[in-house]
């Protein structure tokens, strides 16, 4: 009989296989005897009753037995009354099978119980990598990492990457999608940050020609464009809202609507995700749902960010300037600075630090925390036209600043799209939409 179960870090070593696909989940005690106990559902069927053998045993007077049992098919978990004398009741309306979600409630009589999945932010002894993808580092919370993303490439997984902006979560899930068994297919990106958010619906799901005003062409959107592939879903604590039930049906039914549509579409994709944010805190304040977490969190790998593994730092400046040996070839001081800065940025923050520097000639007297922009420095005068209205001096000092950004990062990426965009850690589509916006061709910002 499954008893109480610690629901924390689940610790995977040596070559243990990470079970493919299936997310854990387990039974807890709301109402009843126990309250607050918990149940793994380790088996493809389990029992529930007061009868000594069901495999849960419920101690109560108005349980059967043998009152239900719970039965695993793929990846999708089924509820079934066993004839229980008080029947067996899901979300208040009695059933005789059907299948569970995430968070749902079942009662047994008179006992409340919850069907939750174990979210776990799995941890994986280090391997001698220096590399996973673009990814680099030598520092025991690397290799950390390395190993966890390696172990669980070549599953079905869904995977939530958390860590601060910079840290290299974009390039974790293209790592990721390299080692599954869907690296032939398409590896699609959708940033919800970077996406209006009366579009992102369409940009998700697609929509049908006439669907919206504009509309003037059906289109695929994100989930159904990665066929046979991997979506990544950058920045989901932006995903609005009202959008969330949507993309959660979406996980959950493995098929989508497009907008305006009423005719189903099947998916056959993996999907990895990505915050910034704590998920936990956000479904706390009513930002997220709490059923969407649960589906999206089966696994989760945490990114550490460059100021945890410092020893990483000679390498990666080796990496980025094209040459082995460049940081032990700087000045003890440069190489303290380097050491010492907190890198609020990360390996972005690195990376274009060190471009910056090798471009002016300044690598070998530079200090990367004094080089800040006005916007980046608190003590920098903003100048605002305050005879104008709030709305217009602030869309008018957005626009400056849009602008700005736009053509310095264009001149430090020579033009390239794709860099441009990786490296702002916006979608290519909006910075193709602000370069039109403001008819900055990337010749005319190398030329600036």
């Amino acid at each position: 009989m499954p008893g109480s179960t610690d629901t924390g870090t689940r610790i995977l070593s040596g070559d243990e296989p990470l079970r493919p696909s299936v997310q854990r989940f387990l039974l807890g005690v709301i109402r009843g005897p126990q309250p607050g106990s918990t149940h793994l559902l380790l088996k493809d069927r389990t029992t529930l009753g007061k009868g000594e053998d069901a495999d849960v045993v419920i101690a109560d007077a108005t349980v059967s037995r043998l009152h239900l049992e719970i039965v695993r098919s793929g990846d999708r978990y089924m509820v079934r009354d066993l004839g229980s004398t008080n029947g067996t009741f899901l979300e208040g309306t009695q059933i005789k099978e059907a299948f569970l979600k995430p968070g749902s409630r079942i009662r047994a009589g008179e006992v409340l119980l919850r069907f939750l999945p174990v979210n776990e932010v799995v941890t994986a002894g280090p391997i001698d990598f220096k590399n996973f993808g673009d990814l680099l580092g030598t520092s025991v919370k690397t290799r950390e990492a390395f190993a966890l993303l390696h172990k669980i490439s070549p599953t079905e997984a869904t995977v939530l990457l958390l860590g601060e902006t910079g840290t290299g979560k974009s390039a974790a899930a293209r790592a990721i999608h390299a080692g599954s068994q869907r690296k032939d297919g398409p590896f699609v990106v959708l940033d919800c940050g970077a996406i209006s958010k009366s579009l992102i619906e369409s940009e998700l799901f697609g929509h049908e020609k006439g669907a919206f005003t504009g509309a003037a062409h059906t289109r695929q959107g994100a989930m159904e464009a990665c066929r046979g592939g991997t979506l990544f879903i950058d920045e989901l604590d932006d995903l609005p809202i009202e959008v969330q039930p949507k993309l959660l049906r979406a996980l959950e039914e493995r098929e989508i609507y497009r907008v305006g549509s009423h005719r189903p579409i099947h998916l056959d994709l993996r999907v990895i995700a990505a915050t910034k944010k704590d998920l936990r805190k956000e479904v706390q304040e009513g930002r997220f749902r709490e059923d969407l977490f649960f589906r999206v969190s089966v696994v989760m790998v945490p990114i550490p960010p460059l100021r945890e593994r410092r020893e990483d730092i000679p390498l990666l400046v080796d990496h980025f300037l094209g040459k082995p040996g460049t940081f032990d070839g700087l000045r003890s001081e440069i190489q303290e600075r380097l050491l010492s800065h907190t890198w609020p940025g990360n390996i972005r923050e690195l990376r274009n630090v060190l471009e910056r520097a090798s471009y002016t000639g300044e690598l070998d007297d530079f200090d990367p925390g004094s080089r800040r922009t006005p916007l980046e420095d608190p003590d920098a005068k903003l100048v605002v036209d305050h005879t104008r209205p709030f709305k217009e001096a602030k869309e008018a000092l957005v626009s400056r600043f849009e602008r700005e950004y736009l053509r310095q990062l264009l001149q430090r990426t020579k033009g390239n799209m794709a860099r441009a965009a990786r490296e702002a850690g916006i979608d290519r589509k909006y910075l193709y939409m602000l370069q039109k916006k403001y008819g900055l061709g990337s010749e005319e910002a190398a030329e600036e």
